[in-house]
């Protein structure tokens, strides 16, 4: 006996369907997760440990900043200081992961916008890019700007160093531990290698588990 073969393919099709939905009725459940929501980065949060947080990034950086100001030769000068800020010569030797940049980039940027004027920042992290732009002009293959300051790379009076340093210590018995942070920030005179300003970070914390930094 001979079965038609149209009528074999949407009996195939109902078949495959059936087994498909039965699967995924019996498919595991996850467990709930928590919804993305935005969170205060001043303040700690639920997944925190034992290294830099956000709201120590914060803390520090609003301290720095207020320190370099109220120091007379930034706060009053009789020229504005040529000022590199960057994470070239800020180190970290500590035991905590972090992007150095984080730190930094925000001091920068922080300081740029309550100089008002008190302070030039150089972007020493561009040269390169200022270069090209420079050597373009220079072959005539694009035109000057508008601008008319000097065609060459402005040399920088003062720039930021420090380092990241930590201690740790842990409880063998109880697997607790405690991680002192020193955070260390100095402007270094680039005519004369005068430390003209330095300021710290310090701060410690202890957990029973860590978390993991990316």
């Amino acid at each position: 006996m001979l079965i038609n073969s149209k009528l074999i393919k949407p009996g195939v099709a109902l078949f495959f369907l059936a087994i498909f939905f039965s699967g995924c009725a019996t498919a595991p459940k996850h467990a709930d997760g928590t919804t993305a929501h935005y969170v205060d980065p001043g303040q700690q949060s639920q997944v925190s440990g034992v290294g830099i947080e956000s709201q120590d990034i914060i803390n520090m950086t609003d301290k720095m900043m207020r320190d370099i100001l109220a120091t007379p030769l930034f706060f009053h000068p009789n020229t504005p200081p040529k000022v590199i800020i960057d994470a070239e010569y800020f180190k970290n030797e500590s035991s905590t992961r972090i992007n150095k940049n984080i730190i930094t980039d925000r001091l920068r940027t922080g300081l740029n916008q309550a100089a008002h004027g008190k302070m030039m920042f150089i972007g020493r992290e561009y040269l390169n890019m200022m270069l090209k732009e420079l050597q373009l002009k220079q072959l005539g293959v694009i035109k000057e700007g508008e601008s008319t300051s000097e065609s060459k790379a402005y040399g920088g009076d003062f720039r930021l160093g420090g380092r990241i340093s930590t201690l740790d210590s842990v409880d063998p018995k109880t697997g607790s531990f405690a991680r002192y942070h020193q955070i260390l920030f100095e402007m270094v005179d680039l005519n004369t290698g005068e430390i003209v300003w330095s300021g710290s970070y310090n701060f410690k914390k202890v957990g029973q588990e860590d978390i993991i930094y990316r």
